[in-house]
């Protein structure tokens, strides 16, 4: 599949580039794109949260009523499950959420990513770009020249930009990412890719060790 290579002003420079049918032209499978996605979000997880056991509740722990005869639930002290302000049972403890995925379900998950990208013409390939400071102004006026201001774009670099990424930083409908750091999470989320010229060489090569 060939792409037009366009300038930073949207313009067509003549030529083209060409993805690699073996990326992004891959029969998808929808369940790796899933699996991949939860393993993304579950390690988003800070696994901190925590209620109070019995025994970490503080209050006497003198019993509070007799076992039987008062025609309630047979309750013990001032902390039990069943009184208003007592413990809570089996409440959650902290735990990390991270689980395993084999290196060739995580490649596959992200081919079949960006082989919908391709299918439905949401990529755009431009030249390699950088500005001489930060300026979050300039960089919106890329995006209105690719045609993608209204858009959720993911820019793919050649490798990290930082002046690129500061002047996206501020701008909640865009991200920045060096072409090695591609997630299969952040192309799904996305309605455009665009990818510059050596990020798409860095593709190839980061796919072609597997």
């Amino acid at each position: 599949m060939e792409v037009k290579v366009l300038t930073m002003a949207g313009a067509d420079t003549g030529r083209v580039a060409t993805l690699d049918d073996s990326i992004f032209g891959i029969t998808p499978n929808d369940h790796v794109i899933y699996l991949d996605v939860k393993q993304y979000l579950a390690n988003q997880r800070q696994g901190t949260h925590k209620t109070k056991e019995r025994s970490e509740q503080s209050g006497s722990t003198r019993k509070l009523k007799r076992q039987k005869g008062t025609g309630g639930a047979r309750a013990g002290d001032i902390n039990s499950p069943l009184l208003r302000g007592g413990a809570t049972v089996f409440g959650p403890q902290p735990r990390s959420y991270r689980f395993k995925l084999n290196k060739q379900v995580k490649d596959l998950a992200r081919r079949s990513a960006l082989t919908y990208k391709a299918r439905n013409n949401e990529i755009i390939v431009v030249e390699d770009f950088t500005f001489e400071a930060p300026s979050t102004k300039r960089f919106i006026e890329v995006c209105k020249n690719l045609q993608v201001e209204n858009k959720k774009t993911l820019f793919l670099l050649a490798d990290a930009n930082k002046v690129v990424y500061l002047s996206s930083r501020n701008l909640q409908r865009k991200r920045v990412l060096p072409a090695l750091q591609l997630n299969t999470y952040t192309v799904v989320d996305s309605q455009v890719l665009v990818l510059t010229e050596g990020a798409l060489s860095e593709l190839d090569g980061m796919f072609h060790k597997f």
